[in-house]
């Protein structure tokens, strides 16, 4: 299989797992009802973990996020950490439309977070992501760079689209557009949180 191949058989299995609904999908919809760049700010934060995961799992560290304590350990704190942003996103409601356009590095730490404390991203690294790093060092170590940019560039569509998309329905349909999406975005961060939290307690128990 050519290095083209092999990078469109890589786009589409990363789409798939991108394009899934989940808290960075909340994040840049409820982010992106202010402003449509922030779909980009989201996933350049996703791309400060994920670039340095990828080398980890490339240099044999991809086993250590298959055991059991730590998964259930990023679980938890990453649980808890939806559960809050989505307690934060209601307290917020009142001031979805005052938010802040200034505040470029808000996008990139929630990209940040999102990404180091959802256990089922570091999963799909250390699975799908491993299988797909072992054929892209099949091409050497350039291989496994344009692996990454190819993924990320997924990552980056997806969001820059869902973000435009969520400033248009703000533009178009205005404050109650934006007030129902910053709930239906809290509801869905809690209820990752909880699920995460529940996923952590269950792994241990077992």
């Amino acid at each position: 299989m050519s290095l083209v191949a092999f990078l469109s058989q890589a786009a589409f299995i990363s789409l798939s797992g991108v394009v899934s609904p989940g808290p960075i999908t909340a994040v840049v919809t409820s982010k992106g009802s202010t402003s449509p760049h922030a779909g980009a700010l989201v996933a350049v934060g996703h791309a400060l973990v994920e670039f340095p995961l990828i080398a980890l799992i490339a240099w044999g560290f991809g086993s250590l996020f298959s055991q059991t304590y730590v998964k259930a350990g990023i679980a938890l704190i990453g649980g808890v950490l939806l559960f809050l942003m989505g307690i934060d996103m209601f307290r917020s409601l009142k001031k979805a439309c005052q938010v802040s356009r200034q505040d470029a590095r808000s996008p990139i730490i929630a990209g940040v977070l999102l990404s180091a404390g959802n256990p089922f991203f570091l999963i799909w690294w250390a699975t799908v992501g491993l299988a797909l790093i072992v054929r892209a060092l099949e091409f050497g170590l350039g291989g496994l760079l344009a692996l990454a940019v190819v993924h990320w560039s997924c990552d980056l569509a997806w969001c820059y689209f869902l973000s435009a998309l969520s400033f248009k329905g703000g533009q178009f349909f205005g404050k109650r557009f934006q007030e129902i999406v910053f709930v239906l975005c809290g509801v869905f961060l809690i209820f990752f949180g909880a699920k995460f939290v529940l996923d952590a307690v269950s792994g241990l128990v077992a």
